[in-house]
């Protein structure tokens, strides 16, 4: 071999040895969070508070729904998969960090006479069986149910505390996040669906619950029945970069920023 192919050769392993450097060294500096849409708007707000912290660091949040955040943890696609739903039995060998408490707000139009509802009408209603207000006290207008998408964990959330063994209304409205229901729901008087309590804003109403205010004094008192964790589901004990970030979410600043958005913290 002549001279000048060696020296061709070590010049060129010494690039791709420098670039595989680099592509491990990105690799470390550089956390997938995927799953949940429910928790997905706090996750970035934890993401771009904690790379200010770490320059060069990345934290890339997407969605996809609670199982597929699950999945992606369990097969390795995300560092961090974010569920806002409990695990199930077959999802337990995964490690749970529960990094906030989130309650869920039955919500109406703000012009619907009605200011509250019993457990088993609001599952009467999203199942069907109920299918006008004039059962319930309120105007003769068919309700308009709107749901979320079969996977969401708002919605897993919403069949276990709510629906039980009863199924909800084919003819239900379905919708793919919880900021699109809410304007469902303000923008047609005879609506009614459900999002995070966070999300409830002066566009739509929250209505009690067996006589109990839909608030956090209600939830922290153990008196409002209809509350969710937000998970964190890692593949074993999370290392590195994706530990620094959970430690970061569980800090009082990381926790700080949820109580900010109308969810309770984990502590």
């Amino acid at each position: 071999m002549s001279e000048r192919r060696l020296a061709w050769l070590l010049i060129t392993g010494s690039l791709i040895f420098s670039l595989i450097s680099c592509s491990r060294g990105s690799v470390r500096n550089e956390i997938i969070v995927a799953g949940s849409t429910s928790v997905q708007p706090f996750a970035d707000r934890w993401a771009e508070a904690f790379i200010k912290k770490r320059p060069g660091s990345f934290v890339n949040v997407q969605g996809g729904g609670s199982s597929a955040g699950i999945q992606a943890a369990k097969s390795g696609a995300a560092d961090i998969g974010t569920s806002s739903r409990e695990l199930k039995a077959d999802e337990k060998d995964l490690k749970e960090i529960v990094v906030a408490r989130d309650g869920l707000a039955i919500i109406v139009h703000p012009t619907n006479p009605l200011r509250g509802l019993r457990l088993t009408e609001v599952r009467q209603i999203f199942s069907g069986e109920i299918p006008s207000w004039k059962y319930l006290g309120g105007p003769d207008k068919a309700i308009t149910v709107v749901t979320r998408e079969e996977g969401s964990g708002t919605r897993g959330a919403f069949q276990e505390l709510v629906m039980a063994k009863s199924r909800i209304s084919k003819r239900a409205i379905v919708e793919d996040s919880n900021g699109t229901v809410r304007e469902i729901v303000a923008a047609d008087p005879n609506a009614v669906g459900y999002i995070s309590l966070g999300l409830v804003d002066d566009r739509v109403r929250a209505l009690e619950l067996d006589g109990v205010r839909a608030c956090e004094e209600s939830i922290l008192g153990g008196r409002y029945g209809l509350v969710r964790p937000f998970l964190f589901v890692t593949n074993g004990e999370p290392t590195g970069m994706a530990r620094d970030f959970v430690d970061f979410v569980l800090s009082p600043e990381g926790q700080d920023m949820i109580r900010e958005e109308g969810l309770l913290s984990a502590r």
